[in-house]
């Protein structure tokens, strides 16, 4: 631990005296640069249970992000980073995590293209993933959007994602989704749109599913101060081997300027999912933030989400709260801390937790 701290404070000193400038120019309209987060966390749930163990987590993560492309027709970027835990009490949880995310972009004005690939590896909890569950996630992607006519659009996309789980009990998973949408511009601001979306979702444990959604909806400004997209629609599951549900489904992401420098966020969610162990859910969410820049350093946020989950015969129900502030040293260096909230109640009481987590940490990117 006492090395662990050193490396974190050398980091932290290192970084801090950086500017904005990038540690090194790749040719023309590419940089690279150093990242970096050292922090610490308070969890008095670790593994989300009733048993509510604690503990102090030391987090150091160095990485690297390569941007190209820097104002032309393509441009994209690639991160990669190794994130290192550190457990105060349980040494046995430590780990040691590699990820890398590549992304890119195109815009001609009449073609919009993106490409993304990603792998992650992970060992977190969530609603369905408890006890610190470690698996690799790959995925990977790429969407179009072209014009047909002054007024008129088509975009589709194509993304594939894997999950492979390390712990028995746990199912891995294939997930292929195709949206396809027609946009037809009302005003220069403001689309209209009818899609639909296929899902493929094989699993090894439970059944596989086929999913469809028809929607309509809109994207762009709704007013000076409202922004975003929403779709709602006819959503159907095809399950393997037979039998089918219906419901509503709902997809929504907009944002209000509450002033210059204060945003609310706000989205639901109405949609078909299965857990890692291959159960079947109906998943009905609402999420908000608040942000808001009170000086040229300092900013607060907060935010809270609910989740409903219907397994059919029971609903169990999350909430999540969050509240946080960022101070900005300079350039290369921002402080963040914050404080998590997490409760999930259940007919079945052995699924129910509550989680509170306080945590600190310096990102940094040279």
């Amino acid at each position: 631990m006492k090395n662990f701290l050193r490396i974190a404070l050398i980091a932290a000193s290192t970084f801090s005296v950086g500017r904005a400038a990038p540690f090194l120019a790749v040719g023309d309209g590419a940089e690279l640069f150093l990242t970096g987060a050292v922090g610490v966390r308070a969890d008095d749930n670790v593994f989300l249970d009733q048993s509510g163990t604690d503990d102090v987590i030391f987090d150091l993560t160095p990485g690297l992000d390569l941007t190209f492309g820097k104002g032309s027709q393509l441009q994209g970027s690639l991160t990669t980073g190794v994130a290192f835990s550190n457990y105060s009490d349980n040494s046995n949880l430590n780990t040691a995590l590699f990820s890398s995310n590549f992304s890119s972009r195109f815009d001609d004005g009449k073609l919009k293209a993106g490409f993304n690939l990603s792998f992650n590896e992970l060992n977190q909890n969530a609603p369905d993933i408890r006890g610190l569950t470690r698996r690799d996630a790959f995925a990977t992607g790429g969407n179009a959007e072209v014009e047909i006519s002054q007024k008129t659009s088509i975009g589709a996309a194509v993304n594939f994602d894997h999950q492979n789980y390390k712990r028995a009990g746990y199912t891995d998973s294939d997930s292929l989704t195709i949206p396809v949408n027609f946009y037809y511009e009302v005003t220069p601001k403001l689309d209209l749109s009818a899609g639909y979306r296929f899902k493929d979702y094989q699993v090894d444990i439970g059944p596989d599913s086929v999913d469809h959604f028809f929607n309509v909806g809109a994207r762009g400004e709704f007013s000076p101060k409202l922004t975003g997209n929403f779709s709602v629609g006819l959503g159907t599951r095809e399950l393997s081997p037979g039998g089918s549900k219906n419901m509503l489904g709902l997809d929504a992401s907009l944002s209000y300027e509450l002033t210059p420098k204060t945003s609310l966020q706000f989205g639901a969610s109405n949609d078909f999912g299965t857990t890692p162990q291959g159960q079947q859910q109906k998943n009905f969410s609402l999420n908000s933030s608040l942000n808001t820049k009170l000086t040229e350093e300092w900013s607060v946020n907060g935010g809270l989400n609910y989740r409903a989950t219907n397994y059919g015969t029971r609903t169990d129900d999350y909430w999540e709260a969050s509240l946080g502030a960022a101070y900005i040293v300079n350039e290369s260096v921002r402080i963040v801390g914050a404080y998590v909230y997490r409760n999930y109640v259940s007919v079945l009481s052995t699924s129910e937790f509550s989680n509170n987590v306080f945590s600190v940490s310096a990102n940094l990117r040279y």
